[in-house]
């Protein structure tokens, strides 16, 4: 993998709508282009393109529902049986849904780490949006300033931290979904990412803030149960410089992406 170089530094501000832009070429390349008629026009698209040979007709207000329903839940563990019941789906229905979009590329499902010696882990993805804009659209975001302050604004944050470094993964030609995992056991022990290379795992906890607490990382530990080298972890974060958290583990800004 190529060694990453800092970008131009991203105020909390700057960063947010960048979030709420996504990732399309068009949001960027047309000018003056209205963001929501933009999104509004792919949804539609998308649906008479893609999606309507693949479900009834009858469906598909159901389906627009899901595909919100999954944006408004990114960076979440999946639960598809709280989804369909919000929606008047069948789980079957459901699955199939999101197959569809895992398959099309609008969805990421980051699996859980488990192996031989680390049992009681949970068995559900989590579920992530492929573009942030899209996903804030869909959730209903006008706004940066908003998107910050709300509710959402961590798990869109992780959102972008995670698609970021697909995208890494994939500029060098790899299959992220071989390297990319998180943890998460039944006692509530949690690591936001696992990125496991070369038999060596790296663990990762990403966090909105320019000063995340060092106990983030007090799930650490867990790793060195999984059989094989553990390399240096970090903090993504919103901090200007890189900086040492102790003497395997650093604070990593955000720009490094």
């Amino acid at each position: 993998m190529k060694k990453r170089e800092k970008t131009e530094l991203l105020t909390t501000n700057s960063l947010f709508e960048k979030i709420l832009n996504g990732g399309y070429p068009e949001i960027y390349v047309t000018k003056d282009i209205d963001r929501e008629k933009f999104f509004e026009s792919y949804i539609r698209t998308y649906i008479e393109r893609d999606v309507r040979q693949l479900i009834n007709v009858q469906d598909e207000i159901k389906f627009y529902k899901f595909i919100g329903n999954v944006a408004a839940r990114t960076g979440q563990e999946l639960n598809i049986t709280d989804i369909c019941k919000d929606i008047g789906i069948t789980n079957t229905t459901g699955e199939k849904w999101l197959s569809i979009l895992v398959n099309v590329g609008l969805v990421f499902l980051l699996q859980p780490y488990s192996n031989n010696v680390v049992s009681r882990v949970v068995k559900r993805p989590k579920i992530y949006f492929t573009d942030t804009g899209l996903s804030c659209y869909l959730s209903g975001y006008l706004d940066s300033i908003t998107l910050e302050k709300s509710a959402y604004s961590g798990a869109i944050f992780e959102t972008y931290v995670v698609n970021q470094i697909l995208k890494s993964f994939a500029n060098n030609g790899k299959d992220a979904r071989k390297y990319l995992y998180y943890y998460r056991d039944n006692n509530g022990k949690e690591i936001d990412l696992l990125i496991i290379y070369n038999n060596t795992v790296y663990p990762v906890e990403i966090k909105k803030s320019a000063n995340p607490k060092m106990d983030s990382i007090k799930n650490f530990d867990i790793v060195k149960k999984f059989g094989m080298n553990v390399g240096n972890g970090g903090i993504i974060c919103m901090k200007e410089n890189i900086f040492p958290i102790d003497i395997n583990n650093n604070y990593i800004p955000i720009e490094y992406l």
